[in-house]
């Protein structure tokens, strides 16, 4: 199997924005702070917690934030349909048709209401009215009708173009008027419309794909002012945002390659908001203890994985696959490689926070997972479990893990492989290995998109006839309650038979300056139109 680079992983744009504030001289600059080395922080706190200044607060009108990314790949874009978007700005400078909320209900974005035929098959959305981009040009159903086509071009290789091509062919869509847009879908789909929450959904202006990478115009509550790939950047408020202008003036975005530097500048005033790093523990005990940095939650916004590759001869048996769940305890897996900030996920990737989230713990029995293996002949398995640097709760995860599952008598040795070409050379490719993706997706893509036979980001390589079966029965029952009642079944199945083990949902710790207020978080999207600046 050739591995792809993961959707769900913004760094893996390869590589990773001083517009007006000079204070910011680059991240050299920031590097030579010496503030805080971050493998030896010192626990300041017990747990961090979220500040009422983090979760609500009055803030003034207007001001600018400083937001610190990751460094990027000089090929970065600002077209969302890409893999290589350059993720930060998207949320300010686009609107999609429709978004999830926190409880990954479908809500209105572009589109105010939708509906479909009794067979799920045509569905019907009508957009608002009187919403212009940020060249003056109005939204019609033409542009979202280009936006979409934009995603399934073949030549723009966008992760979520698999997902909808499997719905939407040729002269699947028109326009019966400007403000009307209609799909008849090739398959039945009751979710079809939470498929367009992706982020790669933004909307474009019609004819715009050859420069929207570098003029970033879309409908969204900031316009863009200047962007450099893998440098700096900023936007300014759009005051003929449908929603209203946003509280901020404007955002000013800066490109820092090194976690340390990011952090350093935090708490050194220099910047406001860091963004698309999770905070290890140790390090977000640090700046919640500073004086002018604090670190918000976002409660299971991370769900950690670890693969078993179901085509290696490792875990091709089902009684190998099933020991090696039962081995270990989740619960104490959050704890030691978390101290506590998430929640045991009980090989389910479903989050809890989901409507449709099975409610329904597995066994955690060490004895019986050593009776499966010496059933299956594999007493004493012994392998190895690749993990790396790419992410701070790769390895604790990893060694946590270890630990678990030696009381029934598996053996792991921890192989820590290059964060550069992890996800190029171990991932998809290795028999055990450590993985994440964030969470915030839809249900129906979730499982198709991660587990479905064939499915280019099915990180196990696992097929099973009955769990695609419950899939197809799901997308083409229109009562809710009995196509809940299909996806937790397919759940089931993930955790009875699956090659994926789901130890926990991490809580995303985001470090933030005592002066922003109204941050909040879903889907690893902020809130642009809300956040702000103390008053």
């Amino acid at each position: 199997m050739t591995p792809i680079v993961p959707e769900h992983h913004p760094e893996s744009r390869d590589a990773r924005g001083p517009s007006r504030r000079s204070v910011i001289a680059g991240a050299a600059g920031l590097a030579g702070l010496g503030l805080l080395t971050l493998a030896g922080c010192t626990p300041a706190r017990s747990t961090p917690t979220i500040p009422e200044a983090a979760a609500t607060g009055i803030a003034k009108s207007g001001g600018r934030l400083r937001i610190a990314r990751p460094a990027a790949s000089a090929a970065e874009t600002l077209d969302s349909a890409s893999s290589l978007s350059a993720y930060e700005y998207l949320g300010a400078l686009y609107n999609r048709l429709v978004k999830l909320d926190e409880q990954g209900v479908t809500v209105p974005d572009l589109a105010e209401e939708w509906s479909a035929t009794p067979d799920g098959v045509t569905w019907t959305f009508r957009l608002r009215q009187g919403v212009t981009f940020h060249d003056g040009r109005r939204f019609t159903a033409a542009d979202a009708i280009y936006s979409i086509e934009h995603i399934l071009d073949p030549a723009t290789a966008s992760p979520q173009g698999e997902v909808l091509a499997a719905m939407i062919g040729p002269g699947s869509m028109s326009a019966p008027d400007p403000l009307t847009l209609r799909f008849e879908l090739l398959t039945a789909n009751a979710e079809f419309p939470s498929l367009l929450t992706a982020y790669q959904c933004y909307v474009i202006p019609e004819g715009s794909a050859a420069e929207i990478g570098t003029t970033g115009i879309g409908t969204g509550p900031f316009r863009l002012s200047s962007f450099e790939p893998a440098g700096t950047g900023s936007v300014e408020a759009f005051d003929d945002h449908f929603a209203g202008r946003p509280v901020l003036d404007g955002i000013d975005f800066y490109s820092i390659q090194d976690t340390t530097a990011r952090v350093n500048a935090l708490l050194a005033g220099q910047i406001d908001l860091i963004s698309q790093t999770n905070l290890d523990f140790a390090t977000a005990q640090v700046v919640s203890a500073s004086s002018t940095a604090t670190v918000a939650r976002s409660a299971n916004a991370q769900w950690y994985t670890i693969p078993m590759l179901h085509t290696s001869a490792e875990f091709s048996d089902p009684l190998v696959r099933q020991a090696m769940k039962l081995a270990y305890d989740p619960q104490a897996i959050v704890d030691t490689a978390l101290q506590g900030t998430g929640s045991p996920g009980w090989d389910n990737p479903v989050p809890p926070t989901q409507a449709v989230w099975l409610d329904d713990q597995r066994a955690y029995d060490p004895d019986k997972a050593r009776a499966l293996l010496k059933q299956a002949g594999r007493e004493g398995l012994r392998t190895e479990i690749y993990t790396s640097s790419y992410e701070s709760v790769f390895t604790p995860m990893a060694v946590a893990y270890r630990d678990q599952v030696k009381q029934a008598g598996i053996d792991l040795v921890v192989r820590n492989a290059s964060s550069d070409s992890y996800y190029t050379q171990i991932w998809m490719q290795e028999p055990l290995m450590v993985s994440y993706w964030f969470t915030g997706r839809p249900i129906d893509q979730l499982l198709n998109q991660i587990f479905r036979t064939g499915s280019s980001y099915n990180e196990s390589a696992w097929s099973n006839p009955t769990f695609d079966g419950l899939l197809d029965s799901a997308r083409a029952e229109m009562n809710d309650d009995r196509r809940r009642m299909l996806y937790q079944d397919a759940q089931r199945v993930i955790v009875d038979d699956s090659a994926d083990m789901t130890p926990m949902f991490g809580d995303r710790l985001v470090g933030l300056g005592r002066d922003v207020v109204n941050y909040r978080e879903f889907g690893f999207e902020f809130d642009y139109l809300q956040i702000g600046l103390r008053a």
